[in-house]
């Protein structure tokens, strides 16, 4: 396929550039499942799992963090302690409180 690209407008071009880019990437991520699959079934004849060959465990997700702190307004909202702190936290320390007052 031959594109004259002298003949295309600015935007045009940047809009090819996209496309471009986006088929380059679907392109990786097309070649990196099919050689995952195919590992995953030399794997298999072999007697192995390839999260065990590689040690990472595949689908590994995450448990939601225990929440450690509530709202006094409202003790639905709640928070774990990691991340931002949320509003009602840093109001409630503003107001003299500590977040011994406001554990769950």
């Amino acid at each position: 396929m031959k594109v004259d690209l002298n003949s295309l407008s600015l935007k045009e071009l940047k809009d090819l550039q996209s496309q471009v880019a986006k088929a380059i990437a679907g392109y990786e991520d097309r070649r990196k499942k099919e050689v995952l699959a195919e590992l995953d079934e030399i794997a298999k004849a072999k007697g192995f799992s390839l999260a065990e060959l590689t040690g990472i465990a595949a689908g590994r997700k995450r448990t939601p963090s225990v929440a450690k702190y509530a709202n006094p307004a409202n003790p639905a909202d709640t928070w774990s302690g990691r991340g931002r702190k949320p509003r009602w936290f840093t109001e409630a320390l503003a107001q003299g409180k500590k977040p011994e007052d406001l554990a769950v």
